[in-house]
């Protein structure tokens, strides 16, 4: 029961993804993590292939539309792309399983996991509601190299260590430092965050005993929501939405969070 309810919240992931161009993927590791009881950091590593194939069917589609920028996408995602890749193989392997202990209550490696992925959903879950990059066009930008190289190994931390596509992190970075019309920088990062994830999930191959079949069934399932977000996309104003997932995103991290510190 607890499965079907899984490729429901697949569903949805990737009717976000198509309506509202993003904000889905926040999702894919806690529904891997509580309803198809997936060990957390083999659940970041699914992740990054869900994330990085629904992406990548959002990014074609902007390519057609002629809203993704492949030269800045390839630019700005090389820092984050090789930050992703050395996380992956070696960074998170390198992580003991039990962390420290504080007064007889144990931090294991799962557990920090979560809770940072919770405190990654809070973040996210103010910029849809707040709006995010659609505030931002009359900032002032920043054009220092520098920044834009920390801005990707930022990013590729977040991606690397908790397979998130940081796509709440990332539009407001190709707003501001590199000038691109919202509607670009959507589709230009749905292109860094397929390949910034893929890339990732190769760095993962060797470390974990995949469930291909699952996982195929999971992506497949995320896709074809993605398609019903499309034409659901055609009908509904997308805008008012993104602020409603939003606080749905805000909820369930600090669910998370009491879970995992309270519950646990």
């Amino acid at each position: 029961m607890m499965h079907l309810f899984g490729y429901f919240a697949a569903a949805f992931i990737g009717v976000s993804l198509g309506l509202i161009g993003g904000g889905g993927s926040i999702l894919t590791v806690p529904v891997l993590v509580y309803l198809f009881h997936i060990e957390p950091t083999l659940a970041t590593s699914y992740s990054l292939f869900i994330v990085g194939s629904t992406s990548l069917i959002g990014a074609t589609r902007n390519y057609f539309n002629k809203n993704v920028q492949i030269k800045t996408a390839l630019l700005f995602g090389l820092s984050s792309v090789i930050t992703v890749f050395l996380t992956r193989r070696w960074l998170v392997p390198a992580v003991p399983q039990h962390l420290f202990a504080v007064r007889g209550f144990v931090v294991t490696k799962s557990m920090a996991t979560l809770v940072l992925f919770a405190v990654l959903m809070l973040a996210a879950s103010i910029s849809m509601i707040r709006g995010g990059a659609e505030d931002l066009s009359e900032i002032q930008a920043d054009h220092k190299l520098g920044r834009l190289v920390l801005y990707g190994i930022g990013i590729g931390l977040v991606t690397g260590l908790l397979g998130a596509g940081g796509g709440f992190l990332l539009i407001p970075t190709l707003v501001l430092i590199l000038r691109l019309p919202v509607k670009e920088a959507v589709g230009t990062s749905l292109l860094i965050i397929a390949i910034n994830s893929l890339i990732g999930f190769l760095g993962d191959i060797g470390h974990y005993a995949t469930d291909w079949w699952l996982l195929l069934k999971v992506t497949l399932t995320a896709i074809g929501g993605v398609f019903i977000g499309i034409s659901l996309g055609k009908k509904i104003s997308g805008d008012k939405l993104k602020a409603g997932f939003g606080w749905f995103v805000l909820v369930m991290g600090i669910y998370i969070l009491i879970k995992e510190l309270y519950l646990h």
